[in-house]
């Protein structure tokens, strides 16, 4: 398959501050340059790497949305997570070095290829990098014991306003609206991954409007009561 592939430099990207370490010197950034592969155009349901697939590169979301998933016993597509533009997809490769999911395109976007073993040999020696690539590895862990405990013991209400909050908490962080949210997966993915029918996401997607808490118009989600979300999660 051809990809389209576009040299691209971290030193001047308008996402490096949320996928690269901040305080790195001008020789530093230009070593972190000469191991970037390439930017590649990733089209919408393409995918980035399989599940089973060599693990050769972590991969710095540009522009675009991912979801990460794996094949469930009957078929059907487990999600277990979903990754927007700043943030590293991939990480689940480093323990056996082979993938353990299939990343897949939920929209039109751009990656930069991070091969993994020349930026582990690097980080060695810069020691922001290091400490980075700690730091990335750490919050994957949180987010996944996060998940856990979602599935674990939230209700229905508890799961969908805790993922409503993060989703809004994480487009906030890169400068868009912390209550306007354009929700890139179906409805269907986001009962996936939070272990819900669609009937029920539906039917709580409801719950929430009729309570005047969002307002919906298809993938179109605007916040109107923060703090009722949090209540839903968090009741004093």
């Amino acid at each position: 398959m051809n990809h389209e592939t576009i040299k691209i430099a971290c030193s001047n990207c308008n996402m490096r501050e949320l996928c690269m370490p901040v305080g790195l010197s001008h020789a530093e950034l230009a070593r972190i340059d000469d191991l970037i592969g390439a930017r590649r155009k990733i089209k919408r349901s393409e995918t980035l790497f399989h599940n089973g697939e060599r693990f050769t590169n972590l991969y710095a979301i540009r522009t675009g949305f991912f979801k990460t998933c794996v094949a469930s016993e009957d078929g059907r597509d487990q999600v277990t997570g979903f990754q927007m533009a700043g943030e590293i997809i991939g990480l689940d490769g480093i323990v056996n070095d082979l993938h353990t999911c299939d990343a897949v395109a939920l929209e039109d976007g751009e990656i930069c290829a991070m091969p993994f073993a020349q930026i582990e040999n690097l980080s060695r020696e810069v020691n922001a990098l290091q400490h980075h690539v700690h730091k990335i590895m750490s919050r994957e862990i949180v987010r996944e014991h996060g998940v856990m405990l979602l599935l674990g013991s939230m209700r229905a209400e508890e799961r969908l306003a805790a993922f409503l909050l993060n989703l809004a908490q994480r487009l906030h962080a890169r400068g868009f609206s912390q209550s306007e949210l354009v929700l890139r997966m179906t409805r269907e993915e986001i009962g996936s991954f939070l272990g819900l029918k669609l009937e029920t996401i539906s039917r709580t997607f409801s719950r929430f409007v009729e309570d005047g808490i969002v307002e919906v118009r298809q993938r179109h989600v605007r916040i109107l009561d923060t703090d009722a979300l949090q209540e839903i999660v968090n009741p004093k």
